[in-house]
């Protein structure tokens, strides 16, 4: 497809899902590209744009698919597995986008006229915007820009400086958007895991930004669909959670493999015919499995009331939180097992583990893989008022 407008009609959640499974085979054929350039290739990137991948839970109203949030999870997992740099860019830009029903209509239609349109975005540190006649005039640095590379836009949280400072209450902080061209990117992703997120940081001095691309992070949505319903940091950890599970998926299957092929130095039989490594796989098999059905009931649960009632109970949104986190390390230690069944071959990076390994890693130090949700968690089940995101 040529580059510009929107051309054809979104596809069924079926048909998404399969067309994820087909992608999988180019995806992984370039894997080692994603991981040595830092960055989904051109072509790929393209692809992905073209094909709506990366508008899957933009509202119908502007183009996007607006898919069932299940389904969505599904598609995430289905990249994860193939790669897991992959599967972060899919989530991140799609999650994001559902910003596109909080900002004002005028601009996400600026936006997503353009089949090609990501926006990228990062946490300020430090930023301010200055009001001034018909906007603000925006300066500072924005970190963990993941899918910058790829990206046309970009958008920045900020606080408001109104002369004495920038006020860091909630009321008091605007999403920007901008295109990219308008600020400078900066290579910091000087990294082992997730290398292909290439998640530079950005920065401008004074840019000017008109009142009409900007928006508070809470504002009612326009569009009133279920999945504007869910959190929007729930949608970031469950899809999170569901690259972790892939992750983790392909490195057991890669250790799985390799202890049908491998017989160990000084040993007889192949890996596989140890006790001690089918005692490992088992329960690998079963952290993972276990994993994947806690996250995917509390996500089904959160799911139905959005659409049914059109709010999640308290109770709802810590379950939810609780099941991501879990699964983003329970996945980790599912590819802790993988690593130590692989043995000395884990090392070398011409052994699919090792960037899993890699990967899951880099996974777990994001901000939806924290242990502190656990306590968040454990304050809600304790009758207390639970502190933290949810």
């Amino acid at each position: 497809m040529a580059d510009g407008a929107v051309t054809s009609s979104p596809l069924t959640g079926d048909a998404y899902l399969k067309l994820a499974g087909e992608m999988v085979p180019q995806v992984q054929a370039v894997a080692d590209e994603i991981n040595r350039t830092r960055e989904l290739p051109e072509q790929l990137a393209n692809t992905l744009a073209d094909q709506g991948l990366f508008r899957l839970l933009v509202p119908r109203s502007l183009g996007g698919a607006e898919l069932d949030f299940l389904q969505y999870l599904a598609i995430v997992q289905t990249f994860g597995e193939a790669d897991g740099s992959t599967g972060w860019c899919i989530n991140q830009n799609n999650v994001f986008a559902t910003h596109s029903a909080i900002m004002p209509k005028e601009t996400a239609q600026e936006i997503w006229r353009d089949q090609r349109a990501v926006v990228a975005n990062g946490p300020p540190s430090p930023a301010k915007a200055a009001p001034c006649d018909g906007g603000y005039l925006l300066t500072g640095r924005w970190n963990f820009s993941s899918g910058c590379r790829h990206a046309r836009w970009l958008a920045s949280l900020t606080p408001i400086d109104y002369g004495d400072g920038p006020r860091e209450r909630p009321e008091d902080l605007r999403l920007m958007v901008f295109k990219k061209e308008e600020a400078t990117m900066i290579d910091v992703w000087d990294v082992n895991g997730l290398r292909g997120t290439g998640s530079f940081s950005f920065e401008v001095n004074g840019l000017f930004v008109p009142e009409v691309r900007t928006f508070s992070p809470t504002a009612t949505p326009w569009d009133s669909g279920p999945l504007y319903i869910l959190p929007i940091s729930l949608k970031f950890a469950s899809g999170f959670a569901c690259v972790a599970l892939g992750v983790a998926r392909a490195g057991l299957n890669s250790a799985i493999a390799l202890a049908g092929a491998k017989t160990p130095r000084g040993d007889q039989s192949v890996l596989s015919k140890s006790s001690a490594v089918q005692r490992q796989v088992g329960q690998a098999e079963a952290t993972w499995s276990s994993a994947r059905a806690f996250l995917l009931e509390a996500a089904g649960s959160a799911w139905d009331s959005a659409c049914r009632d059109g709010i999640l109970s308290v109770e709802q949104r810590i379950r939810l939180r609780l099941a991501a986190t879990n699964a983003i390390r329970m996945s980790a230690d599912v590819v802790d097992i993988a690593y130590n069944i692989c043995g000395a071959d884990a090392i070398f990076g011409s052994n699919p583990i090792q960037r899993r390994f890699q990967d899951i890693h880099v996974i777990t130090q994001q901000i939806q893989g924290r242990m502190a949700h656990y306590e968040t968690a454990g304050q809600f089940y304790l009758g207390l008022e639970p502190e933290g995101l949810y």
